[in-house]
C-alpha cells in the first residue's frame, strides 16, 4: 500500500500545480491570443482531470470483493488509467493539433500584454517542475535499481507512471511554447505560434499512445516481476513439497497477486499431511510476497522421474 500512498501524493502535487496553471494560462491566452497558450491550457485542464480520474480510480478499487466480483475491484485503477490515455489523446493532443492547423492558417502575432505569456510559462515552468520533483522522488522509493524506461513498463501501479509521464510531457510542452511564443514576438510571424503548437500535441499525442500500450497490457493481466516469481517458487519448496511442478500468476491489482501451482506431494502421506503441508507453503509464500493475496495451490504427483505433468492437466 505503500506505493498506492506515495502516488496518491504524487497526484495531489500535480493536481494543485495543473489547477492553478490552467488557471494563469487562460488569462494569459485570453490577454494575447497566443494559440500555444491555449493549447497548453486546455493541456493543463486535461491534465487536471487525469489527475481525478487517477483518484477516483483509488477510491473505486480499494472496495470489498463481494459476490459479483469475488476477487475484487484492484483492476480498477487500471481502467481509470486507460482512460486517462484517451483523454491525454483527444482532449490535450488532437485539441492541439487542431489549433496549430487553426493558427497557421490564420496567423497573426501577438500585439497586446506581450510579456505576459512569457511569464506565464516561466512560471509555470516552475509549478510543473515541482509537480515533476515530487513524482521522482515518490517513484525513487519504489523503483529499485531499474531503469526509468524499466519503471514505466513494468510498474503495476499505474498512478505513478502516468504521473511521471504527464509532468515530463507538460514540462517539454512549456518548452515548446516558450520557443513558439517567443519567436512571434521577435518575428512578428504567427505561424511560431502554430509551429510550438503542433509540436505540442505531438508530444501528447505519443505519450497518450504509450500510456494506452502499457495500461492495456496491465488491463490484459500480468503475471508478478521475475523476482517475486522466483521468490514465491523458492517459498513454495520445504516441509513436506519437493518441488513445483509449474506455477502462475497473475495481478488481480497493483496490490493483489494471485498465485497459483501445482506442487509435487508423496505417495506416502496421509491426507492430513499434505493440507499441512499446503498450509505451511501458503504461509511461506505470503511471508516471501507479501502482495500474494489469493493462493491456490494443488497437490499432485510427478508422473515421471524428472518430468512435469502438462500444466494444463
Amino acid at each position: 500500500m505503500a506505493a498506492h500512498g506515495g502516488g496518491n501524493k504524487a497526484i495531489i502535487a500535480a493536481l494543485g500545480a495543473n489547477l492553478g496553471i490552467a488557471v494563469t494560462k487562460f488569462l494569459a491566452f485570453l490577454l494575447t491570443g497566443a494559440s500555444s497558450m491555449l493549447a497548453e491550457a486546455v493541456h493543463s485542464v486535461a491534465d487536471s482531470g487525469n489527475q481525478a480520474l487517477l483518484l477516483l480510480g483509488g477510491k473505486r478499487a480499494a472496495r470489498q470483493a463481494d459476490e459479483r466480483h469475488p476477487f475484487g475491484y484492484g483492476r480498477e485503477r487500471y481502467i481509470y488509467a486507460f482512460i486517462v490515455s484517451i483523454v491525454l489523446f483527444s482532449v490535450g493532443g488532437l485539441f492541439a493539433l487542431y489549433e496549430a492547423w487553426h493558427k497557421w492558417e490564420d496567423p497573426h502575432p501577438i500585439e497586446s500584454w506581450q510579456w505576459v505569456p512569457i511569464v506565464v510559462l516561466l512560471v509555470a515552468m516552475g509549478m510543473e517542475g515541482f509537480s515533476f520533483r515530487t513524482a521522482i522522488t515518490e517513484s525513487n522509493a519504489v523503483r529499485g535499481q531499474q531503469s526509468w524506461v524499466a519503471f514505466v513498463r513494468n510498474a503495476k501501479s499505474p498512478e505513478l507512471p502516468v504521473v511521471l509521464l504527464e509532468d515530463f510531457g507538460a514540462l517539454i510542452g512549456l518548452v515548446l511554447a516558450l520557443f513558439g511564443v517567443s519567436m512571434t514576438l521577435v518575428t512578428d510571424d504567427g505561424r511560431w505560434d502554430a509551429l510550438g503548437t503542433a509540436g505540442i500535441g505531438v508530444l501528447l499525442v505519443v505519450i497518450a499512445v504509450v500510456l494506452a500500450i502499457e495500461t492495456k497490457s496491465l488491463l490484459l493481466g500480468e503475471s508478478a516481476t521475475r523476482k517475486d516469481v522466483d521468490a514465491i517458487s523458492a517459498a513454495i519448496v520445504g516441509d513436506g513439497v519437493p518441488s513445483v511442478i509449474h506455477l502462475r500468476t497473475l495481478h488481480l491489482g497493483p496490490e493483489e497477486l494471485l498465485v497459483a501451482a501445482k506442487i509435487e506431494v508423496s505417495t506416502r502421506e496421509s491426507a492430513a499431511e499434505i493440507a499441512a503441508a499446503i498450509d505451511g507453503a501458503e504461509a511461506r509464500i505470503r511471508a516471501a510476497v507479501p502482495t500474494a493475496r489469493v493462493i491456490y495451490l494443488e497437490p499432485d504427483l510427478r508422473r515421471t522421474s524428472g518430468a512435469a505433468v502438462d500444466p494444463d492437466a
